[in-house]
């Protein structure tokens, strides 16, 4: 995901979104000691039993029938242009089928062995991974991260020394929402954004929720660091290699390099449009894995018999069975009789009415993908579902219907037209308040532009340098590969530029204070400034 929803980007719309959990953002002056929070658990944890069966074979094949037609239908609602699916039940994949194009234009087909990039449903994987490695004996789920990666801090050093591997994979350590996502968008490397994690300012740790791509990141770089290789080698050696999972990389190389992939595509007044999404490597762990639904079959059947895959036992069943419990309240209910949202490890955790588990998690890049993935274990029932557009609802109404379709044999929810209103507008959530498009009526003139010309340092964002352009106008210079945006004149200080990337959100403000000599002696980019990080101070 890239887009904050609610708060701004985010690299999926992850959240229980049937719960009402739309990735609260959550922010806050400075981090408490948890008194009051809980402790985490050193006792291994299994997920507690299921209820029997509640559906037949029947019900399920009745579904896998009748899903298809749904699919189309959808498909030419949204105009999504490619889309695959997989089902799993019993240990079998009883149904896996490409729909659309992979890029429009052109004719080449989506196949059950087409390459999507999956967003955040890399955070299910990731957390089926260190489940190994918990299994290997390399790590425990409660390991302080600074035990495999003692560089590591937050803006609290006691919570920076104490925050484990499970606080950062259910999002539990006080990071603000999507923290570090904006320098991603700017550049910066892994190493950067992880390092800088410490200028954030935190909520209580341990007893609050945010959504946080680079946080279960760090716990996944840690891991590796304990097993002494890189992430996505240990992602590949772990689970990639046993499952035959031959279509599937932690590497955005890997999903370039594909011959049979799946093109970005995003939507405009005009229509859908190819796209580039940003490359996910920096955070490979929550949102850079690219794969097929042939190999995420895989995959469910290993989720769906605990860890265990055509005789052989992958992953610790009770290493694994830690991921399904819920290990923060990320969505209070309500109302009394409401759900609460559940975040487990890597999955959203909850209970459907007939008190059976559910695991899902979704994955959205605002440039071009969308993707869910949802599993009853009591019912060893799972399905995938991935596109190639920008979030619109689409795969996790095909996910709903299905379910409906198999348990109550009709939809019970006009789940497209629900979730295609739900899904796009926490995306949205970001715009910028201001319509820089439009300069107020009488607006101040800008001053000359020696006024605002020069360097400016930020310890967290870099150097913003401004200067003259070659055509005229102000330039502003961000991050490490020095990235130009233009400004514009808005009023008086004020101007905007056009944010680029996951995270953009139009035309952003730029504010100079000038001093009383005539020159401005700091910048504030509204873009960059939610968690109040946004100040530039000029040194040049």
């Amino acid at each position: 995901m890239h887009r904050r929803t609610v708060a701004r980007q985010g690299r999926s719309i992850a959240a229980p979104l049937l719960a009402g959990a739309l990735l609260a953002g959550c922010t806050s002056a400075g981090a408490s000691r948890p008194e009051a929070a809980p402790s985490p658990s050193t006792a291994p944890a299994t997920a507690p039993p299921q209820p029997s069966p509640q559906l037949t074979e029947q019900q399920v094949n009745s579904a896998v029938e009748r899903i298809d037609a749904y699919v189309q239908d959808a498909m030419r609602t949204t105009g999504v242009p490619g889309l695959a699916l997989a089902v799993v039940y019993k240990d079998k994949v009883v149904h896996a089928k490409g729909f659309g194009v992979r890029q429009l234009g052109k004719p080449d087909a989506v196949t059950p062995d087409t390459v999507f990039q999956l967003a955040s449903v890399s955070k299910p994987i990731a957390s089926t991974v260190v489940a190994g490695a918990v299994g290997q004996k390399t790590v425990t789920w409660d390991d302080p991260v600074t035990a495999h990666d003692p560089g590591f801090t937050l803006a609290d050093p006691w919570a920076g020394s104490h925050v484990t591997i499970a606080d950062l994979f259910s999002h539990r350590s006080g990071l603000p929402d999507h923290a570090g996502d904006l320098l991603e968008d700017l550049g910066y490397p892994r190493d950067y954004i992880l390092q800088h994690l410490r200028d954030q300012p935190l909520a209580p740790f341990r007893a609050s929720y945010a959504y946080t791509n680079y946080g279960l990141t760090e716990a996944a770089v840690a891991v590796a660091k304990a097993k002494g290789v890189a992430w996505e080698s240990l992602a590949a050696d772990t689970l990639y290699k046993p499952l035959g999972m031959t279509s599937t990389s932690s590497l955005r190389s890997a999903y370039d390099n594909a011959a049979n992939k799946a093109v970005p595509h995003v939507r405009d007044a005009s229509g859908w449009q190819v796209s580039t999404t940003n490359d996910a490597d920096p955070q490979s762990p929550a949102g850079g894995v690219s794969s097929t639904v042939q190999d995420l079959a895989r995959w469910m059947r290993l989720q769906l018999a605990n860890g265990g895959y055509e005789g052989r036992q992958v992953i610790d069943k009770a290493a694994l069975s830690e991921t399904w419990i819920p290990h923060s309240l990320s969505n209070p209910p309500s109302s009394p009789a409401g759900n609460p949202g559940q975040y487990g490890l890597g999955w959203n955790v909850s209970r459907d009415s007939g008190g059976r588990l559910r695991l899902n998690h979704s994955g959205a890049f605002e440039l071009g993908a969308s993707t869910t993935v949802t599993l009853l274990p009591a019912e060893q029932l799972g399905i995938v579902v991935l596109t190639n557009g920008q979030p619109t609802g689409l795969p996790e109404a095909v996910g709903e219907e299905f379910f409906d379709l198999a348990e109550a044999g009709h939809e019970t929810v006009d789940w497209l037209g629900f979730l295609s209103k739900v899904v796009p507008a926490a995306a949205l959530t970001g715009v910028s308040p201001t319509d820089y498009t439009k300069p107020p009526a009488g607006a101040a003139p800008a001053k000359p532009d020696a006024a605002y010309v020069g360097t400016y340092a930020n310890g967290h964002y870099g150097p913003l340098t401004v200067t003259t352009g070659n055509g005229g106008g102000l330039v502003m210079t961000l991050g490490p590969d020095n990235r130009q945006f233009p400004l514009q004149p808005y009023a008086g200080d004020v101007f905007s530029f056009q944010t680029k990337g996951e995270n953009a959100v139009g035309r952003s403000g730029v504010t100079f204070t000038v001093g009383p000599d005539g020159r401005a002696a700091k910048v504030t980019v509204e873009q960059l400034d939610h968690d109040g990080l946004g100040a530039f101070a000029r040194n040049g």
